[in-house]
């Protein structure tokens, strides 16, 4: 086989998506695909797969940004959509084996996965039956460049936190216990707790994140306790996550 081409499943591993979705490129027009061999195989010139990462990747942030500051949504893209939980657990499925080719991350992707799937798992069990408009969740990656965006238009921290602490006023006071305190729930959700758990893998692993809720932002660098939190200008409608990793 030409060295210029690459399969189908390596091409879809370059750029985060499923196969379904890169037949659906390749029908559309967006990527297309040679055919080759007796049953005729799709593949990619790598350079053209190259160059839509290239493309989706500068996009991914402010794609999920867009969406989830927009007075008016639509659904994402089939590709970064996961309108239920299932669907995202089949994605999250798909990704956990893709961190472990890269030889310094084998020991420790788990907790990549782990972090990942406790924000989008948090989207669906917080909101569950309450969306305000649309359901479900952003989930996009580029492993080339390690980050990871999940974001959701859901209720947000703070009103999810105040149904079991009333007292809570700002976005920031609500970041600040989601990612400090354990919280006792009502049966069958503890709220705030899985983003405990992610500050403390943050501390000690080479991950670091962005979390936004409302009009409030948090920062966790890599192998760092320190809680950055501050008030933005502009507020969004649920939450926005960026991962990094190195």
């Amino acid at each position: 086989m030409d060295h210029n081409l690459i399969t189908i499943q390596e091409a879809a591993e370059k750029l985060g998506i499923s196969l379904q979705t890169l037949r659906r490129w390749d029908t559309n027009g967006k990527l297309k695909a040679i055919r080759s061999g007796p049953y005729s195989h799709r593949y990619y010139k790598r350079e053209d797969v190259e160059k839509v990462a290239a493309q989706y990747s500068k996009n991914l942030f402010h794609e999920a940004q867009s969406w989830v500051t927009t007075p008016k949504p639509i659904e994402p893209a089939p590709h970064v959509y996961c309108p239920n939980s299932g669907i995202f657990q089949a994605r999250i499925s798909n990704f956990e084996t893709q961190p472990a080719k890269i030889p310094h991350l084998q020991t420790w992707c788990s907790l990549i996965i782990a972090v990942t799937g406790e924000i989008g798992n948090n989207s669906f069990d917080h909101n569950l039956g309450n969306w305000p408009d649309i359901p479900g969740i952003f989930f996009g990656y580029d492993l080339a460049k390690k980050h990871i965006v999940l974001a959701d238009r859901g209720q947000g921290i703070l009103k999810t936190l105040k149904r079991v602490r009333q007292e809570l006023q700002t976005h920031t006071e609500a970041l600040k216990v989601a990612f400090t305190e354990i919280i006792s729930g009502r049966s069958p959700e503890s709220r705030g707790n899985g983003l405990k758990f992610i500050r403390q893998i943050i501390s000690t692993y080479d991950i670091s994140l962005r979390f936004l809720s409302g009009n409030a932002q948090v920062n966790l660098r890599k192998r760092s306790e320190k809680l950055l939190i501050q008030q933005k200008s502009r507020s969004i409608h649920g939450c926005l996550a960026f991962i990094t990793f190195s």
